[in-house]
Order: C-alpha cells, then sequence, then structure tokens
C-alpha cells in the first residue's frame, strides 16, 4: 500500500501536484522546476563557486512568457501551506499575481490580487483554477480592461530559432512595457544596468508592438555609431528589409558638404518606406537649422525608443529633446542603466518615474552579472600634493607657476611623466601576475593623456608590443585606426588588442564580454558616468573564463561608493601601499581558510580556477598637447599615508586596522572570560565568523595583516585582550606532547592526527567540516562513511571526537 507520508518531493509533485494542474486545463501550459536566475558567483582569490540558483517548482503561463502563477511544492511529512512564504518571494520577484503550495493534499492559494479577506483559501486537488479563471485575475491585476488591450497584451514574442529565452527580469519589463502602452500610456522609463539586454529587451517591446499592429512606424534612436551598428547586426537583424538605418544624404560642392532631399534636409521618399528605422540624433539634426528629422511629418512615428536616455533626452535644451518635441505625439519609451537626475536634467521628469528596474545589485546577487573587486593606488603626488621647487622649467624651458597640483591638475592642466609611467608600470605588474592577454580599458582625463597613456605602457610591455603593435592601442573618438579596432577588442575571438586606453569614446555602448580589468586614471564626480564605466566590466563570459573583473583606482573615483545611489558594491577593496604587490593581491583570499558559504542557502562551496579557453572621443589631441604644462625629474611613489579600512557596509573607517578592530571585539566581548565562554560553547567556529563579520569585524582583513600563521582564537586574545599568540603549529605541537591521542585505537588515532595536521596548515574551520575526509591523507584511511562509521562508530561519535580535540588545542593556555 502506498504511503503518502513516504513519498519524496519529487513524487508528490508527479503522482499528485501536476495531475490535477494538468485536469484544470493547464496541459502544455506550465513549466517545472524553473531556475530563473544562475547563482551568484563568488570570489575568493582567483577562483570562484556560484551559488545556487532561484527555482520555482512550478511556474504556469496563459501563453508563452506571459506568467500568472506559480506553485510552491513540499514533500507529505509538510503541512499544507509550508512552501508559501517562499513562493510568495519568487511570486514578488517574478511579478506573478497567483500564488500555490502544496503538499500533495490540496493547495493553499494566495491571491495577489484580491482586495478582501478572500486573500487565501485552501482548496481540494480538483479545485485548481483553470487557465481562463487565472488570467482573468491576471488582468485584474495589470488593470487590463478592454479587448483591445488584451489583445496588444497576448502578442506572441519572437521566438528565436537558436531557442533564446528572455530571463525573467527581461520578460516583466517587456510584459509591463506592452501592457501599459495598450492602456495608452505615451511616456516610460525602464532601467536596467548594463550588461543584462537592454537591445534584446527592447528588440521584443518594439516586435511585439510593431507585430500586433499596435504601432506600425518606429525609431530606435541613439547617439554613437557603435550603438547603432551593434543593434543593426544583433538583436535587431530580426527585422530584416523591414529596417533602415537613417542616413543625411549629402552631396560635395566646392569641397562643402551640402544635404540633398526633396526638402533641402537629407531624407528621400524612399527612407520612408521602411519600418523600423534606426536613427543616430546627430544625423539627424544639423547645426545651422536644417534639422534632417523635419523632413518626416510630425506624426509620422508610433513609437520611438530612446537608448542611453540618460545623455540627452532629459535635457530641456538638448538635440535629444527637439526631436522627441517635434515627434510629440509618438510613444516614447527610454532606456537606461544610469537614469540621471540633476538640477538641469531630469530623466524621470519627461518619462516619468520607472517602469521597472532592474538594478546592478539585482544582477550580480542573481549571477547574470559578473561580481568585482578595487584596487586602489594612492600616489604621493596626488594624495600629498606636488609644488615645483624654485626655478623649476617644464619641457620647453618655460617656468611653471608656483603652487600646490593635486590628482585635479595632473593630465588635465600639468603633465608629471613619472606618474605616467608609475602609473603603467602598476599596471603591467598586475597583467603579469594574472594573465597578460586580459582585456583591460584604461580610462583617461583626455584624447592626449590617453596617447601618453598608450605609449608609457607601450614601454612597460616592449616585449609584446614588439610581436604585435597592436597589443596596446589608443581608441579615442578623433583617431580612425583606433576606432576601427574597436570591434576587434570587444569580440573575445581577437586576441588583440588587449589595451584600449580610451577617455569617453567607451565609457557606455560597448559589450566587453571579456574584460577583466578597468583601470581609472581620470577624475569622475558623476555618479552616472561611473556607472557606465563600471558597466563595461560587469559581461560575463564563462567560455573564456571571465567570471569577475577587477578596477585599479588611481584616483579615489570608487569614492562614490560610499554614495547611497550606489546599488552594487564590490566584493572586496584593497588599499595597495609602498610595497604593495599588486600581481598577487589574490594570494591572502586564498590563504583564508573559512569555508565560503552561499548567502542565501547558507551551503558550503568549492571555489574553482575559472575554465579559461585562450586564443591563438572629443578634441583635437594637438590641441589638448598645447595648453598642458609636461614635467619631469619628479619623484612619484606609491604612498604609505595611512591605512583606509572598509566595513562590512562599505563605509571607509579611517583608523589603524589593529585600533578598529579592537574596538569592534570590545563592543561584543567585555572580558577574555567572556569571549572564553563563547569560543568553548560554539560547536562550529565558522558560526563565529559569520556572526562576527555581520558586526563589522573584518577578521580576512584583520588576519591578512597581522600573521596568517596564527590562530584565530589566538589573533581575537592578542587584539582584544593583549594576550601573547601562538601559531597553530606551536598549538598543534604542545597537543602531540601531552600524548592526548593515547586513548584512541590505532585508527582512530591516525585520523585524528592527520586532523590536527591539517588543523596546523589551514586552520580550525577546516576540520569542522566532514567534506574534509575526501582529500589527502584522509582517502588512505578508507572512504568517509567508512571512516565515520567504522573507526568512530558514527557520526555523532565522530563528531564528538572532533569537538574533544578541538577543546583540547585551546586548553593551552595563550
Amino acid at each position: 500500500m502506498l504511503i503518502k507520508k513516504n513519498l519524496s518531493e519529487r513524487d508528490i509533485c508527479t503522482k499528485f501536484i501536476t495531475p490535477a494542474i494538468e485536469q484544470s486545463g493547464w496541459k502544455d501550459k506550465f513549466l517545472e522546476e524553473v531556475s530563473f536566475t544562475d547563482g551568484r558567483i563568488y570570489v575568493r582569490g582567483k577562483m570562484t563557486a556560484r551559488g545556487k540558483a532561484k527555482r520555482a517548482d512550478y511556474i504556469l503561463y496563459y501563453k508563452p512568457n506571459i506568467p500568472v502563477a506559480i506553485v510552491e511544492a513540499k514533500d507529505n511529512r509538510h503541512a499544507l501551506g509550508d512552501g508559501m512564504q517562499q513562493a510568495l518571494e519568487y511570486a514578488r520577484i517574478l511579478d506573478i499575481p497567483c500564488v500555490f503550495a502544496s503538499n500533495g493534499d490540496g493547495f493553499l492559494f494566495h491571491d495577489r490580487t484580491a482586495t478582501d479577506d478572500s486573500i487565501e483559501q485552501e482548496l481540494s486537488l480538483d479545485e485548481f483554477p483553470s487557465p481562463d479563471e487565472l488570467w482573468r485575475r491576471y488582468k485584474q491585476y495589470k488593470g487590463i480592461e478592454t479587448s483591445a488591450e488584451e489583445l496588444v497584451s497576448l502578442q506572441d514574442y519572437y521566438v528565436d530559432t537558436a531557442g533564446r529565452r528572455p530571463r525573467y527580469y527581461q520578460q516583466i519589463a517587456i510584459n509591463r512595457t506592452v501592457e501599459a502602452i495598450a492602456k495608452g500610456q505615451n511616456r516610460m522609463l525602464l532601467v536596467m544596468a548594463t550588461g543584462t539586454g537592454k537591445t534584446y529587451t527592447a528588440f521584443q517591446i518594439i516586435y511585439r508592438l510593431w507585430k500586433s499592429g499596435f504601432k506600425k512606424r518606429i525609431l530606435f534612436l541613439a547617439d554613437r555609431t557603435a550603438l547603432i551598428d551593434q543593434t543593426r547586426r544583433g538583436d535587431f537583424r530580426h527585422f530584416r528589409d523591414k529596417m533602415t538605418v537613417i542616413r543625411k544624404k549629402v552631396l560635395t560642392v566646392d569641397g562643402k558638404e551640402q544635404l540633398v532631399a526633396s526638402r533641402k534636409r537629407g531624407i528621400d521618399a524612399t527612407d520612408k518606406a521602411y519600418e523600423i528605422f534606426l536613427g543616430l540624433y546627430q544625423g539627424l539634426t544639423n547645426a545651422e537649422g536644417l534639422d534632417a528629422f523635419r523632413d518626416f511629418s510630425p506624426d509620422f512615428f508610433d513609437l520611438i525608443v530612446v537608448d542611453e536616455c540618460h545623455r540627452g533626452s532629459a535635457d530641456d535644451n538638448s538635440a535629444w529633446r527637439e526631436i522627441l518635441t517635434y515627434f510629440r505625439t509618438a510613444t516614447q519609451i527610454g532606456l537606461t542603466a544610469t537614469p540621471k537626475e540633476t538640477a538641469d536634467v531630469s530623466t524621470s521628469e519627461y518619462f516619468g518615474d520607472p517602469i521597472y528596474t532592474y538594478s546592478l545589485r539585482q544582477g550580480i546577487d542573481d549571477g547574470f552579472l559578473a561580481p568585482y573587486r578595487v584596487v586602489r593606488v594612492g600616489l604621493n603626488v596626488d594624495l600629498e600634493g606636488w609644488r615645483p621647487e624654485r626655478g623649476k622649467k617644464d619641457k620647453r624651458g618655460l617656468p611653471v607657476e608656483d603652487r600646490i597640483y593635486n590628482r585635479l591638475d595632473f593630465d588635465r592642466n600639468i603633465v608629471v611623466e613619472e606618474r605616467r609611467m608609475l602609473v603603467a608600470q602598476k599596471i603591467t605588474e598586475f597583467l603579469k601576475g594574472h594573465n597578460r592577454f586580459m582585456k583591460t580599458i584604461v580610462f583617461c582625463v583626455d584624447i592626449e593623456h590617453a596617447e601618453g597613456m598608450r605609449s608609457a605602457l607601450a614601454r612597460q610591455n616592449a616585449d609584446l608590443v614588439r610581436q604585435n603593435s597592436k597589443y596596446v592601442m589608443r581608441i579615442t573618438g578623433d583617431e580612425e585606426e583606433g576606432k576601427r579596432e574597436l570591434d576587434n577588442f570587444i569580440n573575445p575571438e581577437e586576441r588583440y588588442p588587449v589595451i584600449a586606453c580610451t577617455s569617453k569614446l567607451m565609457t557606455t555602448g560597448v559589450d566587453a564580454q571579456t574584460c577583466q580589468l578597468i583601470v581609472l586614471d581620470t577624475n569622475i564626480q558623476s555618479m552616472t558616468e561611473f556607472k557606465q564605466i563600471i558597466g563595461r566590466g560587469t559581461r560575463i563570459n564563462e567560455e573564456f573564463g571571465k567570471l569577475y573583473f577587477t578596477i585599479f583606482d588611481f584616483r579615489n573615483v570608487t569614492d562614490l561608493f560610499a554614495d547611497p545611489a550606489f546599488d552594487g558594491d564590490p566584493v572586496r577593496v584593497k588599499l595597495v601601499d609602498d610595497d604593495g604587490d599588486v600581481a598577487n593581491i589574490e594570494d591572502e583570499e586564498e590563504a583564508d581558510t573559512a569555508p565560503l558559504t552561499d548567502a542565501d542557502t547558507g551551503d558550503t562551496l568549492t571555489p574553482e580556477p575559472p575554465k579559461i579557453r585562450y586564443l591563438i572621443d572629443d578634441a583635437d589631441p594637438l590641441a589638448q598637447e598645447d595648453r598642458k604644462v609636461f614635467v619631469n625629474g619628479i619623484d612619484v611613489t606609491v604612498l604609505n599615508s595611512r591605512e583606509l579600512i572598509f566595513d562590512t557596509d562599505g563605509k571607509a573607517v579611517l583608523v589603524g586596522l589593529k585600533d578598529y578592530t579592537r574596538d569592534r571585539f570590545r563592543q561584543k566581548f567585555q572580558s577574555m572570560d567572556a569571549f572564553m565562554t563563547y569560543w568553548n560553547a560554539t560547536d562550529r567556529k565558522q558560526a563565529i565568523v559569520q556572526e562576527l563579520t555581520e558586526q563589522n569585524v573584518l577578521l580576512d582583513s584583520f588576519i591578512e595583516a597581522v600573521d596568517k600563521d596564527a590562530d584565530l582564537f589566538d589573533l581575537i586574545c592578542h587584539v582584544a585582550f593583549d594576550q601573547k599568540p601562538l601559531t597553530r603549529k606551536e598549538r598543534a605541537e604542545q597537543v602531540k606532547k601531552r600524548d592526548y591521542f593515547a586513548r584512541y585505537g590505532p585508527a582512530a588515532r591516525a585520523v585524528l592526527e592527520a586532523l590536527l595536521d591539517k588543523y596546523a596548515d589551514e586552520g580550525i574551520m577546516l576540520i569542522e567540516d566532514v567534506k574534509v575526509l575526501q582529500v589527502r591523507p584522509f582517502d588512505q584511511f578508507g572512504s568517509p562513511v567508512e571512516i565515520v562509521n567504522k573507526t568512530f562508530g558514527g557520526k555523532i561519535a565522530y563528531l564528538r571526537a572532533v569537538r574533544e580535540l578541538e577543546q583540547e588545542i585551546y586548553s593551552a593556555s595563550a
């Protein structure tokens, strides 16, 4: 006889929940075990591990990509509604109105559309609602009222033959936008972090509105040729012969370009035969008032999508706004990763509050965007300033103005050649310690600075430049050769260029999937620009081993992390002093023996090295050079002036690390006895590490700074209570001298001695984890199961022996 409570969750789904759903008319309209995130990437040193993906047991779709319900299943040993809290959290994330939990006996139904006490009710297995019933509730939830609105809202997505499906957040953005437009909304804003597929999202929105016939002529507006080209060749290629790029037609007369068109503005009748238009706003406007866009009637376009709308359309006086105002009858959608809100410019004032926001933090947490670490390098001339000695002359023999120059001056008003060489040296040190063919973007003050850094990096990497002169290149708006190499730089299949020196050209719209190093040697005060630059590194490419990236900050730009508007903190901030080895900055992290845990599940993760597939702008730079003062013969070094500590909230603490850590310990433990009681009462020391970390005790940083060989217990006693610390090896030797293992038989003694050696090498947290029995030298004693059951008589006895070994380790007085 089948005993229901003995069945697994999967059996409950197969025998009870799935049949109940199918019998209500949902056959072929639902998916099971839907993983809707990829799992956050955790970084330790040069190794990474993915956390657990979020997974829904069932998602029900009225039509493909239009989810209306979610079901969370549990086995029959759980109560009917035990899965409801998790289901509600997933429903909130996925924007789904109808939520069910089940243990196989029936369903608990939570209706997010309800306005009265009917918000939750129990249903029998044969009472599961039909598709039409849940679609009715979905329309109520979304405010879809008329048949015309429903028709547009149900328009199919474009189905890619390659099998590409929108991610959950893209699905939400697409559905909300299409539904809002169907209901008559004419201005809307989508905020999606760089690297999360804004262009693909825009394509699906445009496709559904166009295919439904609701919007017949559509303009996609951008401000960079690279963006238009990427869009045309990428997601929008599916529009085929229905799409064109608007280009002004010109005729050269007496060496001057003149517009050629029916109304002398550059657009002729053949351009108007298309349905999907891609336009560069510079190509639609003219300084002399001969605006090409006026060759179209004001009501020509039904829909305008503005890419990177923060850059111009939010400004009342911009050329963008002039175009949007002219086509004011068209529905207008703004896309951006970084909405701009200043005294003069407001993205939301024009487009309205975002209809949906998917942030950098969300992208990193979901595992769709790469996490990053920050390396701060403070140079003496930047932090202390530089004042020329009496009679100092520049390279042209002219006297240098006597004043204090700081980081805002360097490379804008005055060029210190030694500073540039030191920056290039530090970048090269990092590449030599990692991968010299790691794609790198160096953001500079202006075009002249970009050229100067190209030259300095070429000298630092002369061996590779001799092999291929394109190893390092300047890619700026004024230089055609460099611009031609931009596509090669962002192409993962192309090895060269490796290092791109730029100023403004590459801040946005560059899909650099394999960029693993971003160097900030320019002064950035705009949060919008800062987020855009970070976005150059956030894309993931697992095939080429790109799972995280590093930011090198020479100008304290990462102070912007403290801004409340910033929403994606780094995994680590490392301050490099005069002796700092940037080639091996990860070694300190890899020496950390504490288990790496998934923040969502608490599961222990095993980091591994990425699997790498290796491969066999703005103004006249001469004019910039003329207005700068060039000096040399200056002593420029990496300055060790102060210790800058960041707590776990990302806030800077301007005190010594030891003092800061002592204060944090003393807040929790008033005396040595209090700490000893706490330490001995805690079965797993990892729990202590987690609790202290949550309270902003910077254990990792402190261990790195004081003594990586000392035991965690001793370090805490040393810093908080001035006790002399012992190393792990010293503690292990004291245990051996006391002949502690004599009480055990030969087999158990061998295992415990090996555990003690592991403790001496790697720390207490390692031996607390039963998984340690899977590695050498324990494999010579048998399998983990054999060691636990045969040698110690079961798991409880084994854990008791480990616990007693820990007590023996710490019975030695510090």
